[in-house]
């Protein structure tokens, strides 16, 4: 019998969900109601569909469970609402796929965990990152021993002018709504080297400021960094008759007063068995990828990544950019030999490298095969890379290195 699927939450991300349940994934999973607020966002994508699914306001979320007999609740909401919905689900005795970050500080984590140990029901993490190939090669070439132990990692991640301006035009750029940067974007990224190094982070240090976008970024050009909203998906997702229904408005300007988010960040985090990570978030880079290097005690292993390679001059009124096919090189240096180009197969330009087909695949198809990688990411992992952000951003309030124990011991004791 197919499993039975209800999103809560129907912005943008909600499409790839509602592509596979009704697409690829109809055989075995089928999506049986949407929930929103704006009952705009909803329409639009029923309007997508041949069979339009039942509709339901946010308000009537349980009795959308029962109605529908929902068995897994799908959760793309604000992040500041994600355990309002999850424990909710848990509760009606379904099981939970969030977007991440599975939510935005410790109390609410708390109330995550607390949940799931009650019930005995599954939460999932949509961590995509995890299953790009190129990530998945890094995971079995540090499993397997090529470079020894690994006593530190560096990790710098660069989001252009075109991506990067978005997340202070949204509803992120309110630390209230998403946690800021180190929650909602780099707990990817600390997601992956907690699972990379299958270890614990123990203390982190961070520092940042709010320095291109906001009020202080004023001069540096508003007219370049509008959004294009004659896009035919946001316009109907995110245009006039979604803005009268509830207020809310996609394209605010980066530079207004309201942003409450940084945009340069540097962390450093010691983890339990020694190794430290030192990170940086740029989100007003001229290009747009990553850069990750693994030192170890018989050699080295680097990642480089070019996801978007600049941002045209052409196309800068829109910022819908000019995106040159990506490049990615995996590179192993071992002692006293030449460096080796280790050759991915599976990655891709779209999707995240691929990742978000192979994900879903993993997540919705019941006879998926066996995750030797241990991809899937629980409420436990989603906690792990939660307490690194938290943690750092934190020390940025007190100027202190933050030990995740203290943390910890919040989320235990909430």
């Amino acid at each position: 019998m197919n499993k039975r699927y209800a999103i809560v939450g129907t912005g943008s991300r909600a499409a790839m969900f509602v592509r596979a349940l009704t697409g690829e994934h109809r055989g075995t999973s089928e999506l049986v109601a949407l929930a929103d607020p704006n009952p705009v966002r909803i329409a639009v994508h029923n309007d997508r569909l041949d069979r339009p699914v039942p509709a339901y306001p946010a308000g009537a979320f349980a009795e959308m469970i029962e109605r529908e007999r929902v068995d897994v609740v799908i959760v793309c909401t604000v992040d500041r609402y994600h355990d309002e919905y999850i424990v909710a689900a848990l509760e009606a005795g379904c099981d939970v796929l969030t977007e991440k970050p599975m939510t935005i500080d410790a109390q609410r984590c708390a109330r995550i965990l607390d949940a799931v140990a009650r019930t005995g029901r599954r939460v999932q993490v949509t961590f995509n990152y995890r299953y790009n190939p190129l990530h998945e090669a890094v995971k079995r070439i540090l499993a397997s021993g090529e470079i020894g132990e690994v006593g530190s990692v560096h990790f710098e991640w660069l989001l252009d002018v075109r991506h990067g301006a978005d997340y202070f035009r949204r509803w992120h750029r309110d630390k209230a709504d998403s946690g800021g940067l180190l929650v909602h974007k780099a707990g990817h990224h600390f997601d992956l080297v907690n699972w990379w190094l299958d270890d614990d982070p123990t203390s982190v240090y961070a520092d940042g400021r709010l320095f291109f976008y906001g009020t202080a970024g004023a001069g540096h050009g508003a007219g370049k960094f509008a959004i294009d909203m004659g896009d035919p998906d946001l316009a109907a997702l995110y245009g006039e008759a979604a803005v009268r229904a509830d207020g809310y408005r996609r394209d605010q300007d980066v530079f207004a007063p309201g942003v409450t988010i940084e945009d340069d960040l540097a962390v450093m985090v010691r983890y339990a068995r020694g190794a430290t990570l030192t990170y940086h978030l740029t989100a007003y880079a001229p290009w747009e990828g990553y850069r990750i290097a693994f030192n170890g005690s018989r050699g080295r292993l680097e990642l480089d990544v070019t996801e978007t390679d600049h941002v045209s001059a052409e196309a800068a009124d829109s910022l819908k950019g000019h995106r040159e096919p990506g490049t990615a090189s995996l590179r192993l240096r071992r002692f006293f030999g030449a460096p080796v180009e280790v050759p991915v197969e599976g990655y891709r330009r779209e999707g995240h490298g691929g990742a978000d087909v192979r994900m879903l695949a993993q997540l919705l198809d019941p006879d998926a095969p066996p995750d030797p990688l241990g991809r899937s990411a629980d409420a436990a992992a989603g906690a792990r890379a939660l307490l690194v952000g938290l943690a750092a951003n934190e020390s940025i309030i007190t100027g202190r290195p933050v030990r995740t124990a203290e943390l910890k011991a919040g989320i235990v004791n909430a």
